[in-house]
């Protein structure tokens, strides 16, 4: 599942919204809905997502933080590491390979250090 996916997930759950009525009610497939749900698809268009944020009565902050989770959510990642260091090369391909296997505890912790949010220890 996306971040994207999750949310649209509660946002239904939140409002009571079946599969069916939402996609009923923005003229899609409920298969379609389901896949974004999943990550089964990519990032749905601009088009969508204005939609979306019609259909639950989104505005300012919380549309536009819809959208940028919609920006974070192709299901397919490309890293492309041209011109970068071995090391970065190494690390992307160690990431594809093994990302799948890491417990959410983990994987909260590389983000929170990869952005700089989580305490640094000197090497």
């Amino acid at each position: 599942m996306t971040p994207f996916g999750q949310r649209l997930r509660e946002l239904r759950a939140e409002r009571g919204a079946t599969l069916k009525q939402m996609a009923a009610a923005l003229q899609v497939s409920s298969a379609y809905l389901s896949a974004l749900e999943h990550g089964h698809r990519g990032r749905p268009t601009d088009g969508l997502i204005h939609q979306i944020c019609g259909y639950f009565g989104l505005i300012w902050d919380d549309a536009e933080a819809l959208a940028r989770l919609a920006e974070i959510s192709h299901p397919r990642v490309v890293i492309d590491t041209a011109g970068l260091s071995p090391e970065a090369t190494r690390l992307a391909h160690l990431l594809a390979q093994r990302i799948g296997h890491l417990d959410r505890e983990t994987l909260v912790a590389l983000m929170q250090r990869i952005a700089g949010e989580g305490p640094v220890q000197s090497e």
